[in-house]
């Protein structure tokens, strides 16, 4: 049966919320299936449509509110002007700042939660072969393949979903011109972009310690991500590094990088949780910035639940530096300007430790999203400082 503005009657299986779910709909009256496909665990949409360039966006607008999901078979361009309609709407939804920073920080994750779930219900399918059976889709089989690796057959994705995984393709291939370094890193999708310059900035003209700069010392880089921060430290002449991630997709990126910068001699990459064996004359970590809970694969370089891998990394570092060598903690404070920890935690943190602060550079952020008055959060990003905090074994 056809509902007007091109769509058909949506069906209801109970799907399971789970990558590997199988979705099912009816098209032109016969039942049909195909495989969910979300890298972010996006649930499977219990009910699905059949959309078309009749649809229109405040239709579309309904349907995804209902929690309906949309099957495209139309224009592959119309569907993803379609998906900015869609945002705009979503978009619209916004609510005022709430009474404390906490508050208005965790209405900001409800809402992007909330907006990601809607536009996820904007669907396309996959060929077996990664191409997609819609008129002026662009080929996308190099980035799914980057991205989820050889096909497993046919699947239905999220838009949103591919139209991240085309913006990695090009951020790979184009990649990130870093200063420090006169060269590009090039991120690999579900690996973070070192996008943000001050931080490195920091890493590049801190006074190295003397330790470092013996013969035969190692460095560390714990959580190395795309391999940036690892591959400053080789530029700045450390002869050895060992750089960590327990992440395979950073693993694979930091390597491939390093060894387009000729340091692939100097830097190993380890896959492993946090500090590798042994110690080095100098540790570096960056880790994710904001405790609060990952809602996403690329979210928890970003969200670290109740400060974990913080509490980790300075709980371990002891441990894990030579006599008088030096540990580098790269730290936000912007948790502290949503009030979701406190300067006095983190010293408290460092002390228990058995660590002492030598030194501590900061910097203000430099991102477009500082300056926008617009943001909900916009207070605690305009006096956002990142810092370098140089520690030493007590």
């Amino acid at each position: 049966m056809s509902l007007p503005g091109g769509c058909t009657e949506p069906v209801e299986p109970a799907v399971p919320a789970a990558e590997s779910a199988t979705i099912h709909w009816t098209e032109a009256g016969i039942e049909q299936q195909a495989r969910w496909h979300s890298q972010s665990r996006q649930a499977a949409p219990v009910r699905i449509v059949v959309g078309d360039d009749r649809l229109s966006a405040d239709r579309a607008y309904r349907l995804v509110q209902q929690g309906t999901g949309i099957l495209w078979r139309g224009d592959f361009q119309n569907a993803r002007q379609l998906l900015s309609a869609l945002a705009r709407r979503v978009g619209r939804q916004r609510q005022p700042p709430r009474s404390s920073a906490a508050a208005t920080f965790r209405q900001h994750r409800e809402s992007r939660t909330r907006q990601a779930q809607l536009l996820g219900l904007l669907l396309v399918p996959l060929a077996s072969d990664y191409s997609v059976p819609l008129r002026r889709a662009p080929d996308v089989a190099v980035a799914c393949t980057e991205a989820y690796g050889v096909a497993a057959g046919p699947s239905v994705i999220a838009l949103r979903e591919l139209t991240g995984v085309i913006g990695a393709h090009e951020w790979r291939h184009k990649g990130v011109q870093i200063p420090a370094l006169g060269a590009r890193i090039y991120p690999h999708y579900g690996v973070f972009s070192p996008i943000r310059g001050e931080y490195l900035a920091l890493v590049s003209e801190a006074p190295l310690p003397q330790a470092v700069c013996a013969s035969g010392a190692v460095a560390f880089d714990v959580g190395t991500g795309t391999g940036v921060l690892a591959a400053i430290l080789g530029h700045r002449g450390v002869q050895r590094v060992i750089a960590t991630d327990q992440d395979r997709r950073a693993v694979d990126c930091a390597r491939e990088n390093l060894s387009n910068l000729n340091l692939a001699g100097r830097v190993e990459v380890v896959e492993t949780d946090l500090f590798p064996a042994g110690r080095a004359a100098l540790v570096v970590c960056n880790p994710p910035w904001i405790p609060a809970m990952p809602a996403s694969t690329l979210d928890h370089a970003v969200y670290d639940p109740e400060s974990n891998m913080l509490r980790r990394f300075l709980a371990g570092l002891k441990d894990h530096l030579e006599p008088e060598g030096e540990g580098w903690l790269v730290l936000s404070d912007l948790a502290e300007h949503l009030e979701l920890r406190s300067r006095g935690e983190l010293l408290a943190m460092i002390d228990e430790s058995g660590l002492v602060v030598v030194d501590r550079s900061g910097t203000a952020p430099t991102h477009r999203r500082a300056g926008d008055t617009g943001d909900l959060l916009h207070a605690a990003r305009s006096a956002e400082i990142t810092s370098l905090w140089r520690l030493k074994v007590r």
